[in-house]
């Protein structure tokens, strides 16, 4: 059967044709793991709106939550093991050392995540009129996402030297470390204090959430990865059309 009308063979010839062309051999994309964390970030952005909990309820606002915390551990879990990071080995050097390591931590901060935003959830579906239900910001968590943040500037600050410069860029890292600090706020005034049972601060604890979440969604569109042709070219080669 004849391929010549396969998309594979059809994008083959369009990069061939681009090279011949005199069109540049490299092109930006967006990073795989960044769309994972842009609409993870939208969903933490909307649950954190009073207008938007008031409208979708304590339920909904709850899945929500849940929802993207689901895609930031699937984000991260690409950016970890998919993107081309490896365990860091003895002659391992510091710059790559900090960034996959920044990258685990990351991980695990987007599990803990996950439990608290399921508890949280589990607990608005048994008793949604309770006073006080639903998702706060959770201090692991947010801890996990500070100490990520602080390796992912000691990766930046060695970027010439990282397996991939673009891994890392001084925007994404700075997005990344002031989302993270927004987010520890929200979870200091989320805490509850035992002599009121209120909140220290319910404000506070919607802004940084909101903060955090625009910042992340930023550091997640930004970021981009450089393909050559000459690999796209290999890519398509090693796997045609059947």
């Amino acid at each position: 059967m004849s391929d010549a009308g396969s998309p594979q063979r059809e994008d083959a010839a369009a990069v061939a044709d681009d090279a011949a062309g005199g069109a540049p051999d490299r092109v930006r994309r967006l990073r795989r793991e960044a769309w994972g964390f842009a609409i993870g970030s939208l969903c933490f952005f909307a649950g954190a709106l009073p207008l938007y909990a008031d409208w979708a309820g304590p339920v909904w606002t709850n899945v929500t939550f849940f929802v993207g915390s689901v895609f930031f551990t699937v984000a991260a879990l690409i950016q970890l093991m998919l993107s081309g990071r490896r365990p860091p080995r003895e002659h391992t050097n510091r710059p790559d050392r900090a960034d996959w390591w920044s990258a685990a931590i990351q991980f695990a901060g987007t599990l803990l995540f996950n439990a608290s935003t399921l508890v949280a959830l589990v607990a608005a579906i048994a008793r949604p009129d309770a006073v006080g239900v639903g998702w706060r910001p959770d201090a692991w968590g947010s801890l996990a996402f500070l100490v990520s943040s602080f390796l992912a500037i000691e990766a930046t600050r060695g970027r010439e030297r990282l397996w991939d410069r673009d891994a890392r860029t001084w925007h994404g890292t700075g997005l990344n470390m002031v989302g993270s600090i927004a987010f520890a706020v929200s979870a200091v005034a989320a805490y509850v204090v035992p002599s009121t049972g209120d909140l220290v601060s319910l404000t506070w604890t919607n802004l940084g959430t909101a903060i955090g979440a625009l910042c992340f969604f930023a550091a997640a569109v930004l970021s981009r990865r450089t393909i050559h042709h000459g690999d796209i070219l290999r890519r398509l080669r090693r796997h045609p059309a059947a």
